[in-house]
């Protein structure tokens, strides 16, 4: 690689928009690392609506920047190293297209390559409850070598805010990558939890 370790990231339409700008967010502020990002037509509408940020704002958090159509981007080719992909938050139609290998786009193209070249590819599926056909595309998308993702709350860690809920989810992400995000509160064990709530 170019002396950093590349990560591609997608964020689509689905609910939780903050996931993926919070890991764009963290990977802002670590020097080793460089991140390509794609922006699906749905995740613009859904950062105007959910968030205090404009999707320039979101572009701009990232080291480089990929139209959904261009699918001879460099992300587009498994000769274009990089050390995974994460598509936070993971839309039901993404997932689909994903676990089908329908490569209509830049973000199931280079998840498909993730797959292909075996790299990591970290999916957060954002909806609730789940119907038969979301589980039987997880289980597909599982068994060609994504690791999926939900973004289940945690409370061990006593959150106190939506703003807590969401930095261990991305902790969690980034864990999967070998990256340890600032203030990441792991599971110490029972008696200490105990010992901290007396």
């Amino acid at each position: 690689m170019n002396g950093k370790n590349r990560l591609v990231v997608a964020i689509t339409g689905a609910s939780g928009a903050i996931l993926g700008i919070e890991v764009l967010r963290a990977l802002r502020a670590m020097p080793d690392w460089e991140t390509h990002l794609i922006l699906s037509s749905g995740a613009r509408r859904t950062i105007q609506a959910e968030t205090d940020y404009t999707p320039a704002q979101v572009e701009a958090l990232a080291d480089a920047l990929y139209p959904m159509g261009d699918i001879g981007a460099t992300i587009a080719s498994g000769s274009f190293q990089t050390a995974g992909m994460i598509v936070a938050p993971c839309s039901m139609k993404t997932l689909a297209g994903i676990a089908n290998g329908f490569s209509e786009n830049l973000v199931l193209r280079a998840a498909d390559v993730m797959l292909k070249e075996r790299r990591r590819l970290v999916l957060v599926p954002r909806e609730t409850p789940y119907n038969r056909i979301h589980l039987r595309n997880m289980m597909e998308a599982n068994d060609a070598g994504a690791i999926l993702l939900p973004p289940a709350l945690t409370y061990y860690h006593r959150p106190k805010s939506i703003e807590d809920m969401t930095h261990h989810i991305v902790g969690k992400i980034l864990d999967l990558f070998g990256i340890q995000l600032p203030d990441f509160a792991r599971w110490e064990g029972e008696t200490r939890l105990r010992s901290a709530a007396d």
